[in-house]
């Protein structure tokens, strides 16, 4: 008896790590070029360049979390390294600190629903699974 399956799956490969960076550019995740977000962080419903439909994102809490984690990471280490080598003022620190990471925070949220919604995109999840 042979085997007479086909394999489908090459034809519908949305690769995960091109749709990644494509989402963390603000991209569409499946051609690169139309913009993603329409405001800070509002997803367009289609892609002004392929037409791609991407309401059915559900990023809900998920950037935000991913945010704070590699807000955390970088910040936390720099803030002890900081105070071992040069002992700044408490004030000075602390007022340095908040800026970077309101700053850090304002520039990853945006960039991380783009990455979770190219995620989804790449994985067919959440109505994903029928666009092309």
């Amino acid at each position: 008896m042979t085997d007479q399956t086909i394999d489908t799956t090459a034809e519908n490969e949305r690769p995960t790590w091109p749709a990644l960076v494509k989402g963390f550019r603000c991209k569409c995740p499946n051609c690169g070029e139309g913009k993603l977000l329409h405001s800070y962080l509002k997803v367009n419903d289609n892609c002004s360049n392929c037409g791609e439909e991407l309401f059915h994102n559900r990023a809900d809490d998920g950037p935000a979390y991913l945010t704070i984690l590699l807000v955390g990471h970088l910040l936390a280490p720099a803030l002890h390294i900081s105070y071992v080598n040069w002992r700044p003022d408490p004030w000075t620190m602390a007022i340095g600190f908040s800026i970077g990471c309101i700053a850090l925070s304002l520039f990853l949220l945006p960039r991380m629903k783009g990455a979770v919604v190219a995620y989804q995109w790449a994985r067919r999840m959440h109505g994903f699974e029928k666009s092309s």
